[in-house]
Order: structure tokens, then sequence, then C-alpha cells
């Protein structure tokens, strides 16, 4: 090499020799070159299918498997629409006290309770206490500053008023709507009031507007599937109908014989005459029962079918919620009836809402032959046995809203004319209320109920109201369906928990008069969460769900985020001292939202929840 570095050097001063010499260092190093680039181009070709042998590194690796790549980033984040069963791992008990004035008391600590699941003391877990109608004060710090004078509309209370219109007489439901009117002219800003009737002919869905409320109040009237107008002959009831037709009573059918004798003027001399006419008389009464037990089998059905679809329909709104059933009440004898009265309850239970009932009767009183809008029996015999029947139906009658009301913690009012005082009773909002929460120990998963008591452990006089019981899940739920079922369960509540360090937040942005954009702001302080040691990332996964509901508690937008972590114990240390703040943006018309804020970990299984309410102007 020096001399070819030497003759390399001489060659002007003798370019023949310099021409010589030049041709094999220029050919050695042109091997060398294409070698140099055959090797590179070999190894860029070898590490190509290395990389694609291998799979692509998962954009949030699951917590319980360690992480390749050291220098993967510390948080990744998705995002994505939401879209919203009860889960029993918490189960919460809503007790209202009262003293012997009937005023609901607010000042008892959960020391003072004992709760039992069948008579077996739980631990109460949760505990708090509520006083309906300061949320809107608590919720206006998460809204803009000074932008907008105009308090927030917040629904708390949500009431379903259910008029049983297939029952109820001219004279009873003109009573029942006068007082209803009366109470819903007492609606306190947090409570939102809904119109339902078991004809579904007459609705007005939950709102605070009081016009809407009286006018669709006065759309109410009977409206019985069998009609109206004088009954036929015989005078055969439902309650009768059932007993001859389904338990064979004797002394029932009888009555209702000797009735059709008399109106149908049959009441023949000749011992053939009576024959014919007492086959007759039969034929009459099979056909009447027939007739009258259709079509109340058909008006109950019909009116469970309702009551369940207005629990489903009230389950949907965040906050407290309770229904009101304004009936007669009605028979319910069939075993099937007996499921599908027992399906109300049990949605009821399942989605806590409490169910009160009125009889809107008021003192009843039996009417011997009956109002004048029903033809009596003819018969001295008939009238007697039917007074007696009579007597007994009504009393049958209630017993679906006694146990409407005793099953959910609801509360009847019946006998009793007035009415007034009974909306006020079943309807208001109690000025303090207590949840308490337990987690059912060695809870056995085949679907049965379980009787709920609560008490004091000084009563002093005092007088308690919640539900009386829940049921068992009939199958044990994936951990990723649990938790979605108690994020959504979350969402349409209005509790708060704070078991994680989340604080809510909100702003927004009008670009044009009729548009704004809404921000909700989730900070969170990530300090101070439980992480899981994996490859010396400390890892947990957040899941974020912000959702939105109108003035009147209807479910707008929902927006679910979920949040890796996987950070270097620097950068918690340092970077995040004052934690991450999560946002998320919906598109709304001007008008005030109620905020719900939902967060969960993976590690802990731990969960926040914050309320929050905006006015946009």
């Amino acid at each position: 090499m020096t001399s070819i570095a030497k003759s390399g050097g001489s060659q002007t001063n003798s370019p023949q020799c310099g021409s010589k010499h030049f041709f094999f260092p220029f050919v050695f190093v042109l091997s060398l070159g294409l070698a140099l680039l055959w090797l590179l181009l070999f190894a860029v070709a070898a590490s190509a299918q290395s990389e694609a042998a291998q799979p692509a590194p998962p954009q949030a690796t699951p917590a319980s498997q360690p992480h390749p790549d050291q220098s993967a980033a510390e948080i990744t984040a998705h995002e994505e629409a939401t879209t919203f069963k009860v889960n029993v791992k918490l189960v919460l008990v809503r007790v209202v006290v009262r003293d012997s004035q009937g005023h609901a008391i607010g000042n008892l600590h959960k020391e003072d309770f004992q709760l039992f699941d069948n008579r077996k003391p739980q631990v109460i877990t949760h505990f708090a206490v509520e006083q309906p109608g300061t949320q809107v004060a608590k919720e206006r710090q998460t809204s803009n500053e000074g932008v907008s004078g105009k308090l927030p509309s917040v629904p708390e209370h949500y009431i379903a008023f259910v008029f049983d219109d297939i029952h109820l007489t001219f004279g009873d439901l003109a009573q029942a709507r006068i007082a209803a009117d009366h109470h819903l002219a007492t609606l306190q800003p947090t409570d939102r009031a809904a119109i339902f009737s078991t004809s579904g002919q007459t609705t007005l869905d939950f709102t605070d507007d009081r016009g809407k409320l009286h006018d669709t109040l006065l759309h109410l009237q009977p409206r019985p599937i069998a009609g109206v107008g004088v009954s036929d002959c015989p005078a055969v009831s439902y309650y009768m109908a059932d007993l001859i037709q389904n338990k064979h009573d004797t002394r029932a059918e009888q009555a209702a014989i000797q009735d059709a004798l008399s109106c149908l003027d049959l009441n023949l001399t000749s011992p053939q005459q009576q024959q014919v006419a007492q086959q007759a008389a039969n034929a009459a009464v099979l056909a009447a029962a027939a007739r009258e037990l259709s079509l109340g089998e058909q008006e109950s059905h019909v009116s469970l079918s309702v009551l369940k679809d207005v629990v489903r329909r009230i389950s949907l709104m965040p906050g407290q919620r309770s229904m009101v059933v304004v009936s007669p009440g009605f028979l319910t004898p069939e075993t099937d009836m007996l499921q599908e009265y027992m399906d109300v309850v049990d949605r009821a239970l399942h989605s806590e809402v409490m169910i009160s009932s009125l009889d809107a009767r008021g003192l009843y009183t039996v009417t011997p032959g009956g109002d004048i809008s029903k033809r009596g029996p003819t018969n001295a015999f008939a009238a007697g046995v039917e007074a007696q029947y009579q007597t007994d139906s009504a009393l049958a009658e209630d017993d679906v809203l006694s146990e409407l009301a005793n099953a959910t913690g609801g509360t009847f009012f019946h006998n009793n004319n007035d009415l007034d005082a009974g909306f006020n009773n079943v309807a208001a909002t109690p000025e303090y209320f207590y949840t308490l929460g337990f987690s059912p120990q060695n809870l056995k998963l085949d679907g049965s109920y379980h009787h709920l008591k609560v008490s004091l452990k000084e009563a002093a006089k005092l007088t308690l109201q919640s539900r009386r019981g829940y049921y068992a899940p009939q199958h044990a739920a994936d951990p990723a369906q649990e938790a979605k079922q108690e994020i959504e369960d979350a969402i349409f509540s209005q509790e708060e928990l704070h078991d994680l360090p989340v604080e809510l937040h909100t702003q927004f942005f009008k670009p044009s008069d009729a548009e704004a954009k809404l921000a909700v702001l989730a900070h969170v302080d990530v300090k101070r969460i439980q992480y899981r040691k994996i490859d010396g990332r400390n890892t947990n996964e957040l899941t974020v769900v912000s959702a939105i509901f109108n003035r009147n508690g209807v479910f707008v937008q929902g927006m679910q985020k979920s949040l890796t972590m996987r950070w270097k114990d620097a950068t918690l240390e340092s970077k995040l001292a004052s934690g991450i703040t999560l946002k998320t943006s919906f598109d709304v018309k001007p008008g005030s939202y109620l905020v719900r804020l939902v967060v969960r970990d993976k590690e802990g299984q731990l969960m926040s929840a914050e309320n929050g309410a905006i006015e946009i102007p």
C-alpha cells in the first residue's frame, strides 16, 4: 500500500509508469466497494425480514403482561362514542327517616343504622346524607365563572305519574286530576314530572313546564277497554267471573243465575218452562262470565305492561326516581299475571325506582246495587251476594297497589278522601334522605329475592322508609362486562363517589348564536392512583366516561376515553406533580345541561363519579 501511495504521488512526473500501476489499485478498490455494497444490502434485507416477522407493538399493552419496548409512550388514549342492567356488587338502599310530625331528619350518622340482608347483619360500606335542592349551588362551581348570571337548571328528582284511565271511573279520575294539578304546581326547580296513562292515549315526557303538565291532566278521561254504558244482563263483575270460571264458586254462580232469571224475565211457572228458563239463565251466566273474564284479564295485562314500560323509561333518568300509580286497583288472579307483576317489581328494584300508589277511590264504600252507570241485580238474593263480593273485590284490587309500594319501598295512600294530602304524601321529595350501600357476602348466583331491613339502633319514635329487597344475579358477569355495568349504572345516577382523585370542570365556546362547543375537563391526580410495577413502569388503565343530559334529564351524548398509563418513576415525580387533564368536547345547542363524569381504574377497580351543570346562554 505504501508503494501504491508513492506511485500515485509521482504520476505527474512519469505518466507512462503511473498509467501502468493505476490499473491494479483501481480494480482492487472497485471490488472492495462492490463487496461492501453487497454486504450492506444483505444487512438491510435481513433487518427488514426480521422486522416483518415480529408483530407490531400494541397500542395499549395489558397490565398483566410486560411491555417489550422500554422506549414506548408513557400514555396512550383511545376515544369513542358510547351508548348506555344493575350490578349488585354494591347494593344501594335509599332511606328516609321521619320524626313523629312526619318531617324528614338529616342529622344521623352511619353508626346509627343497622342493615340486614335476609336477616343477616351487613357492613355498611357506603354512606351519604343528601338534601335535594343543594346540588345546583354546588355544581355551578364546575362551569364558567361569570359567563352567565343564570343558574343552571339541574334536575335531581324524577316523578312519573301513571293514571290508570282503563280502570278509573269519571268521578274518581276528575278528583284525582284536581289533586294532581295542585301538587304539580308545587314542583321544586330540581323536580321533573312525566304523565302516563295505562291506555297509552295521554302521555307527557319529563318536564318542568307546568303549563304542559296542566294541559295534559285535562286530557285525561276514562278509557276502559270494555267500553262504557249500562252493563249487560246478568250483572257479572270480573271478580265474580273469576270465581265462577276459575274457582267454580257455586254461590257466585247461583247469584248470577237468579239475577239472569229476573233481568231476562224468565220466572215462569210450569216445570217445563222453568227448566228451559234455568238452562237459558245458565247459558247467559257462563257467557257473561267468559266475556267479563276476558275483558278483565286484558285490562289487567295492559296495565301491568304499561307499568313495566314506565319503569324502564324512568330508569334512564339520572337521579332519584319515583313513580306514582293513581288507580282504583285491579285484579291479577292468573298465574302469568303474578309473573308480570313480579317483573314490574324486579325491574323497579334493579333500577332503584321507588313505586308509590294512591287509591283514587278515597274512602271506599259499597253502593248497594252499584252506581248509576251499572245495572244492579234485580233479584234480592243476587243483590246481597254481589254486595259482599263487591267488598271482597275492592280489597283484592287494592292488593296490587299495596304490594307495588311495599316491595319497592314506596308509600300506599288509601281509604282517605283527602287526595291533596295523598299526592303530597306519595310524590313529595323528602327534605333529607340517606344512601346506604353494602356488598353482599357469599352471594349465591341464583336470581333469588333478598329481603332487606333497615333499622335504627335507637328508634326514638322515628319511622323509616326504604326499599324492601333486591334480586341476586343469575350468573357471574365477566370482569369486563361487570366494569361496563358499573360505569353505566353510575352514569344514570347522581350518587357522587370519590375513590379516585378526580375533579370535574366544564367550559364552553359559542362559534354562533345557535351552536356551542361544550368541553368536559377531567383533572386526575395521577400520583395518587394505585399502580402495578411492570418492567420498571407504573402501569394502570383508566376508563373515563363523560355524558351530558338536557335540562329535563334526557340523555344527549356520551363519550368514553380509554387511557393506558406506563409512567416512569421520574415522570411521576417531576413532570406529573400537578396531574393531567383529559378533555372531551361535545357539539350542543344553547341551554342548560347536566354533566356526569365517571372514572374507573383497572388495577384498584375504584371509581369516582362527579356531577356538573352548565348554562349556555
